[in-house]
């Protein structure tokens, strides 16, 4: 697709690094305006944000890196070179729930509904972020003969092979964190227990990126679990724990209450 979005002499604006800044903003002005809603400081959210920002772009190219190390073995300044693109979802979440939780702590706030108020601009920044992995062609799909096969023919783009179409999988992705931040949004008003929207969200973007994984075409870590990559067995384990979270949250706030 269009890796570079702007060039100017030796200026250059990836359009990876683009909408990865939109998709931070977006899910943190989404999580604001949830705070201001339920009486909570919004200027709370916007720094445990930005912590969370810090620690989730670690953790994914950390284990992008891990998981693509023959690659950045040979190659290792490009292990810092994010505007290329290569971020693993799982590893943002992994640093970033610690931070998050460490944070909360820290500043006495509601530790559930903080969370649950993440959960609700979170999707929509994947959704944005993922249009970034498209542009910049990581996170490819494989080869297809479908109407919607996409052939990426930049130069610059990470997709491979070049030349013929694959799977649009950061599309698919897209539209099924689009779909997860409109149920978040629907959620939020029937809300049962403190911790659900969190739950849910966990629950749906483990299966959104388990289904996705079927038809990824890039290096995705060693096979690990039934002729399934790291990155499918850990939205698996993802979808698992949500389960066995949102069954916990829920008897918890039933013994309470009684």
């Amino acid at each position: 697709m269009f890796p570079i979005l702007y060039s100017f002499g030796p200026v250059r604006i990836f359009t990876y690094g683009f909408f990865l800044a939109l998709a931070f903003i977006a899910a943190l002005y989404v999580a604001g305006r949830e705070a201001k809603r339920l009486g909570d400081s919004p200027e709370q959210i916007y720094d445990l944000g930005f912590y969370i920002v810090l620690a989730a772009i670690i953790g994914s190219r950390l284990l992008h890196v891990v998981l693509e190390w023959r690659y950045f073995a040979s190659q290792p300044l490009d292990i810092f070179m994010l505007w290329k693109g290569g971020l693993a979802f799982q590893g943002g979440l992994i640093l970033g729930v610690p931070v998050a939780t460490f944070y909360i702590y820290r500043h006495r706030m509601p530790f559930w509904r903080t969370l649950d108020t993440l959960a609700v601009g979170t999707p929509l920044g994947q959704c944005i972020g993922r249009m970034g992995c498209f542009m910049a062609g990581c996170c490819y799909g494989k080869a297809c003969s479908l109407p919607w096969g996409v052939t990426f023919n930049d130069p610059n783009t990470l997709a491979r092979p070049q030349g013929v179409p694959l799977h649009p999988t950061q599309l698919y992705e897209s539209l099924l964190t689009l779909g997860i931040f409109m149920v978040m949004l629907r959620l939020r008003h029937r809300q049962k227990f403190p911790g659900q929207l969190v739950g849910v969200y966990l629950l749906l973007a483990g299966a959104a990126r388990f289904v996705v994984e079927f038809w990824r075409g890039d290096d995705r870590g060693p096979v690990l679990l039934w002729g399934m990559p790291s990155t499918q067995v850990i939205a698996l384990g993802l979808m698992l724990a949500a389960v066995l979270f949102l069954g916990w949250r829920s008897r918890a706030v039933k013994v309470t209450a009684t």
